[in-house]
């Protein structure tokens, strides 16, 4: 492989798939002009199929639109999407407590509220975001002042509904992981002790809880010290999930000057979710494993969905980017060889989501309340600025 000319081409090729084709999908179908927001219920060719609004993918795409203009380019349109996401949520989206709904109409009536913070989340990333894209720090204040509501309320006993009864002690990855993302992009707009006080508690949580060297793998549910938990859900794997863990590990250790003990840290993780997830039948990453080699409970334990494979694609190209190992641009060029073949539409633009083991396409919907332009355009950003970072410190 001539690495040099790999990496110039992938960057061109994230660069314009971002530009010519998944965002002026969304931008087109998507954006609701009249209501303000960003509608992700869409078919194939982009009709709308149902106009419930997803809170998580104001959050998403707001921060989707404000990086690309950070570091795509200053589009003025993407910018004013950015916007409209982040102004639908205050609106709309926010409930008297200051939590936000899950789903709402197409006005912005809520419709659902539910226990986790993840809502929560991705507003702040979005406002951290257009802080950073429109100048306006206040946008940066009410972010942080909305992280802090978001540990009051992961931290309260109580505060929160409970998953399940009092008999039951377990802590989840989903939310130990995604507050060191939330909490770095936020660190972007603006300072403050507790954004990194949050990432080293949730950096302590991964690596004393959650990884499980006996198995080789980092767990979605363990017990409150970390125990196992010798159940289905205790001995799920989530290939995916972890992976994207690797890279918020990994881009924290680069934000350290490459600190060792993380790095080690997120490389052992890509590594063991890597050997869990990689399909070496159809390739791919496999959605769920059980540490144990157990059957695994959930319906679409063999399928591929796209953000899986998304997440690999940016891992591997961190992963290269912290070691020069040979092993992590061939995985980056399996990964995103099978990606390419399988995800992208080429009739009618964008990506699919859902697909076989095989890779055939299982349905073929651009997007629903779960699917929708954060992962892949997410991808394309982080991957054109990785692949033009490796040229730079390597070439």
């Amino acid at each position: 492989m001539d690495t040099k000319q790999y990496l110039q081409h992938w960057a061109q090729r994230y660069k314009e798939d971002f530009v010519n084709n998944v965002m002026p999908f969304w931008m087109k179908y998507g954006l609701d002009r009249q209501n303000g927001g960003v509608y992700t219920c869409v078919d194939r060719d982009g009709t709308l199929i149902d106009s419930t609004k997803s809170v998580w993918f104001q959050g998403r795409f707001g921060f989707v639109a404000a990086a690309a203009y950070n570091n795509i380019e200053q589009n003025p349109e993407w910018l004013a999407a950015s916007k409209s996401c982040i102004d639908f949520i205050i609106n709309h989206c926010t409930a008297p407590d200051g939590r936000m709904y899950f789903e709402v109409t197409a006005e912005g009536t809520p419709l659902r509220m539910r226990r986790y913070l993840f809502s929560e989340c991705f507003a702040i990333i979005a406002m951290a975001e257009y802080a950073i894209a429109s100048g306006d720090k206040s946008y940066a204040q009410r972010a942080l002042d909305l992280f802090k509501l978001v540990q009051r309320y992961a931290n309260t006993p109580g505060l929160l509904p409970a998953k399940y009864l009092p008999s039951v002690q377990c802590q989840g990855h989903s939310l130990t992981m995604i507050l060191i993302n939330t909490a770095s992009r936020l660190r972007m707009a603006i300072d403050d002790p507790i954004l990194t006080e949050q990432i080293d508690t949730s950096l302590h949580a991964i690596k004393n809880y959650f990884m499980h060297p006996e198995y080789k793998a980092l767990l979605e549910t363990v017990g409150p010290n970390g125990e196992f938990i010798d159940t289905i859900n205790g001995r799920t794997i989530n290939p995916g999930h972890c992976i994207e863990t690797a890279w918020f590990v990994l881009e924290e250790s680069r934000h350290r000057k490459w600190d060792a003990d993380l790095k080690q840290m997120g490389l052992e993780i890509l590594d063991w979710s890597w050997d869990w997830g990689w399909d070496e039948t159809y390739g791919g990453i496999i959605n769920f494993r059980d540490c144990k080699g157990l059957p695994s409970q959930d319906y679409a334990q063999d399928m591929k969905f796209w953000w899986p494979q998304t997440e690999t694609v940016i891992a591997m190209l961190y992963a290269y980017l912290a070691t020069g190992d040979e092993k992590y641009l061939e995985r980056h060029q399996l990964i995103n060889d099978w990606t390419y073949k399988h995800l992208p539409d080429p009739e009618f633009g964008e990506w699919y989501g859902y697909l076989h083991r095989d890779g055939t396409v299982a349905q073929p919907a651009k997007g629903n309340l779960f699917k929708g332009p954060f992962h892949i355009p997410r991808m394309l950003i982080n991957s054109f600025l990785l692949c033009n970072e490796i040229l730079k410190t390597k070439f």
